[in-house]
């Protein structure tokens, strides 16, 4: 039976409604946490409405109430008038795993209001193990045990499994491999992976082919997960890339995720319209195909990037030695040489980390101007750095098209990723000279795209950055302002927000965004970190 008070506790209907003083009820059942009074974004069903003012009620780590005007008291209460409210961030495309278990308080990615990231990335997930120590079960309870400030699902990465079952050699993989790979993925996902992906430019992913990548993409269609791929080219093959994608999620039937979809280099940027009629071609036939991407128009990746895949056959040190082996060093220059005139050349490099102490002086550094200081041409620079650094050496790459960006930011099927890490001022997270996608892509999306450029709505981007991805991946109860979902919550001034990090000066921490609860435990109050860690292992 509704009581009156029931019924005042829901509607908002009372004193306040007659515009009389509100009394503030007391109850033995007190909320957790109460945010009131702020713009609700996310918010599905009869609060769709964007930007309706709201309060929302937590307890034991789930929204239980959004209405008008509680009267009822919370033990922590946060005063969100003037500001917006949204389900937390959902990173679908995500790096942050590089550094969590050194620095689980994810410092760049709370302070961007990010309560989610999705790993294993690229085809590179941390797990399965290549000694078979370590298994998705291990790594989700290692996640737990931290504690993680963000909660993390995870990707299979096929480019980890070729490597455990195949190895680094460019050859097809046996039939016994393929099955042994296959049960490898079949694991993975149950035990909790949210997907499978690829790095195809990346070796040894960039060695499967087509009907291996079918196969072990089969697993993923009972359970409408999606295969993510860094497709095999981002520049001058970039469709025929598109179409090995499409081919590839079609003969497993599983949705495709094309992953930081872009057009690179000034040549190839004119493609982006048969990239959308490749997207709406695809989507017309029944495939279920979406993408994500970072607003920048930079990317970030290793050195090897920038030479040819057939190189990297047999690993590092087969690589290594193809740079000065006479039978194929010519070749290895004359191909890197055309990479970068299609990036505009190689000042379009900027180093952002190198293993070795010696080459230290090159971090931030565009590659070319670090050569003269070593009397180098740009190419023996390049080479230089990856010899002494045993090939692990990272770099920003500038060749994007901005009106391209704000294109792909529009696309209804465009959700908004980082593809970065997680980073700090101080600590084990401060290294090198990173991207500063990193630090700012969720509030560089809510200022510059949404407040400047009027690429998108806030509505719509709240959508791309929450609520489509846990679409996408499944995950239950994330992405979305209401009872019974898990209290992910970012309050954020969409008056002010903004990124503060850039390519010169990354280490910078965006503003904007004063307050982040991660499982219905703040995580930023006020623009300062509280609490301890309290995200999850998200286990589909």
């Amino acid at each position: 039976m509704t009581t009156r008070r029931d019924f005042v506790s829901s509607t908002g209907l009372g004193l306040a409604a007659l515009g009389l003083p509100a009394l503030r009820l007391q109850s033995a059942t007190a909320y957790d946490l109460i945010i009131r009074g702020a713009a609700i974004y996310g918010a599905p069903g009869e609060l769709s409405t964007a930007g309706k003012e709201m309060d929302v009620a937590v307890s034991a780590g789930r929204i239980v109430k959004v209405g008008r005007k509680f009267l009822e008291n919370g033990r922590e209460e946060i005063d969100g008038r003037g500001l917006a409210l949204a389900p937390g961030f959902i990173d679908i495309h995500s790096h942050a795993d590089g550094n969590l278990t050194d620095d689980p308080r994810a410092e760049s990615v709370i302070r961007q209001g990010v309560t989610t990231v999705v790993v294993g990335q690229d085809g590179g997930s941390h797990v399965p193990a290549k000694d078979g120590t370590t298994s998705f079960r291990t790594y989700f309870k290692r996640v737990e045990a931290l504690p993680s400030a963000v909660n993390v699902a995870s990707m299979v990465g096929l480019g980890q499994v070729r490597e455990i079952v195949v190895g680094e050699d460019n050859r097809p993989a046996t039939p016994k491999e393929l099955v042994r790979m296959t049960a490898l993925v079949e694991k993975a996902l149950a035990s909790g992976a949210c997907g499978a992906s690829t790095g195809l430019e990346y070796s040894p992913g960039a060695f499967a082919s087509r009907e291996e990548l079918i196969a072990l993409c089969r697993p993923l269609r009972a359970r409408r997960l999606p295969y993510a791929t860094h497709m095999r080219n981002e520049d001058d093959t970039l469709i025929e890339a598109i179409d090995e994608a499409v081919a590839i999620a079609r003969g497993a039937r599983c949705p495709l995720q094309i992953s930081h979809l872009k057009t690179a280099g000034a040549r190839n940027w004119s493609k982006i319209d048969a990239v959308f009629a490749r997207i709406a071609a695809a989507e017309k036939a029944g495939l279920d195909v979406t993408f994500d991407r970072y607003p920048y128009v930079a990317w970030s990746t290793g050195l090897t990037n920038m030479f040819p895949v057939w190189a990297l056959d047999g690993g590092d040190d087969a690589f290594l030695k193809r740079l000065t082996d006479s039978a194929t060093a010519e070749r290895v220059r004359t191909e890197s040489a055309d990479k970068a005139a299609m990036i505009g050349g190689w000042h379009n490099v900027q180093l952002s980390n190198v293993a070795a102490p010696g080459d230290s002086d090159a971090v931030g550094k565009r590659l070319d101007d670090w050569g003269r200081t070593r009397g180098l041409e740009p190419y023996d620079a390049a080479v230089r750095l990856l010899q002494n650094s045993t090939n692990n050496v990272s770099t920003v790459v500038f060749a994007m098209s901005e009106e391209n960006l704000e294109r792909f930011l529009a696309h209804p099927k465009c959700m908004i990723c980082s593809d970065g890490g997680s980073f700090a001022l101080t600590g084990a997270a401060r290294e090198g000279h990173p991207h500063p996608r990193g630090l700012g892509t969720f509030p560089r999306v809510l200022g510059r795209y949404v407040r400047e450029r009027k690429v998108i709505t806030l509505a719509q981007a709240v959508d791309k950055m929450s609520g489509m991805p846990a679409r996408r991946l499944r995950l239950s109860g994330r992405g979305k302002i209401a009872p019974g979902a898990w209290a992910d919550l970012v309050l954020f001034d969409p008056a002010t927000v903004a990124d503060t990090a850039t390519f010169e000066d990354p280490f910078q921490y965006p503003v904007g965004i004063p307050t982040v609860v991660v499982n219905g435990k703040i995580a930023l109050r006020d623009g300062e970190r509280v609490g301890v860690g309290n995200g999850k292992a998200l286990r589909k």
